[in-house]
């Protein structure tokens, strides 16, 4: 986790700000307003309003980009979360074939390569990447092109997982059949995870919403410059808080729109899936080398009758 900055240092950022993609926007609303101040000040001085409107349309325009705001953190936020589940249920699936599987070498260097590439062609579909370089160390090159060339990537992959965990329960000296039941809840739930964060890439915010908030705003911004006119005694300071305000209320909902994106790599704040699938390999694969030759409880005694069977008993 990255430490916090100071003031000074997120004040006056590039990184992870929206300014660079609204300042356009914003001048343009200044020229407008500079056109205005030269009309009001050279042609006609009665070309004012009374604030009293904006005064009101400000509180609700400011509602209206709080509401939207946290619509799309709440998407973001549950997004972390869902690839959270898959952090978890990765660790949980590595650490039960490890513990409860045969002891192969083979067998747990394949099951760990894959719930490894289970991560990173999930981060491939949400991106819609259609390369996945990543998989290549973990599955070799002919095995990496023909998960590519699938429809569903970490679907073809979960697949896999399951043929090696029924395989496992169904050797002599395999994983139990509890063991085999926990771990496929935790396969599935790798789906489910996937499933959810699918749901979120393809179910934007409701477009209507959108372009009603933005109207407003363009409605509001284009008429603020006749209410200042007259509320300064320098008239000139009227496109400056037009600037300023129009700044304001864009970051705002510029802001709304980079939050609802939250596995699109063109939005400012999109999740780190590549340092979390690389965070997941590293740490399944120092499990791997580091219990090299470790018999789990899975490994059964052929006297014991348990667990030889993927069919028996529970």
């Amino acid at each position: 986790m990255s430490e916090p900055k100071g003031f000074w240092s997120e004040a006056f950022s590039l990184l992870g700000s929206a300014g660079g993609r609204v300042w356009p926007i914003t001048l343009s609303f200044g020229a407008f307003s500079v056109f205005i101040y030269l009309l009001y000040i050279y042609y006609f001085p009665n070309l004012t309003l009374e604030v009293g409107p904006h005064e009101v349309g400000g509180v609700v325009l400011s509602l209206l980009l709080v509401v939207r705001t946290n619509a799309g953190y709440d998407r973001w936020w549950e997004a972390r979360k869902l690839w959270g589940g898959i952090v978890n249920q990765s660790r949980n699936l590595a650490l039960l074939g490890l513990a409860h599987g045969p002891a192969d070498e083979r067998w747990r260097a394949s099951l760990l390569h894959r719930i490894a590439a289970f991560a990173w062609a999930a981060k491939a579909r949400l991106r819609g990447e259609t390369q996945l370089p990543e998989l290549k160390p973990l599955l070799g090159e002919s095995e990496a092109s023909r998960v590519q060339a699938t429809e569903h990537p970490p679907a073809w992959i979960a697949l896999q997982i399951d043929a090696l965990l029924r395989d496992a329960c169904e050797r002599r000296e395999g994983m139990d059949r509890l063991a085999f039941l926990q771990a496929e809840r935790e396969r599935t739930a790798l789906i489910d995870h996937l499933g959810g964060c699918e749901r979120i890439r393809s179910t934007p915010l409701a477009q209507a919403y959108s372009v009603t908030i933005r109207r407003f705003i363009l409605i509001y911004l284009l008429t603020l410059p006749f209410a200042l006119l007259h509320k300064f005694e320098a008239e000139w300071m009227a496109p400056v808080v037009t600037i300023v305000i129009a700044y304001a209320v864009l970051m705002l909902d510029q802001l709304g729109i980079e939050l609802q994106q939250p596995f699109a790599t063109r939005s400012l704040n999109h999740l780190p899936l590549d340092d979390i699938c690389r965070a997941i390999e590293n740490n399944l694969l120092a499990l791997l080398r580091q219990t090299s030759g470790y018999s789990g409880s899975g490994a059964v005694d052929s006297t014991s009758g348990k667990g030889g069977t993927c069919n028996g008993p529970g």
